[in-house]
């Protein structure tokens, strides 16, 4: 029974050790200089919904959001609305000013990823 509890943690273990890269802490992406009131309480709407699927705006579980040139109406409905995997944020979840926010964080990091071309 301890032979089995053993080699299950070496798995696990073995298992998380794989996950990780080299490139899991370097940023894909130019510093985002969030200066404007905006676009740092923006960056903080990202980072609580959109991080973890969209890592810095890079493709991660979704795809990445760095190379869609979208207006931010269209930004606005794909949120509101989801797609695909994604789920829609409706405004219960997102209020209209916190989505500004997250437009305006957003158009500020895709600058960014295109300084770093």
């Amino acid at each position: 029974m301890k032979t089995t509890y053993a080699i299950l943690i070496l798995c696990c273990l073995l298992f998380v050790i794989a996950c990780g890269t080299a490139k899991r802490g370097t940023p894909h992406y130019a510093s985002v200089a969030t200066t404007k009131e905006a676009v740092a309480k923006g960056e903080v709407v990202y980072n609580i919904y959109c991080q973890k699927c969209h890592p810095g705006g890079a493709t991660g579980v979704g795809p990445a959001l760095n190379n869609k040139p979208l207006p931010g109406t269209a930004i606005r409905f794909q949120v509101r609305h989801g797609m695909g995997m994604m789920p829609a944020f409706k405004e219960d979840v997102i209020s209209d000013e916190e989505m500004d926010n997250l437009i305006a964080y957003m158009k500020v990091l895709r600058k960014a990823k295109d300084k770093t071309k």
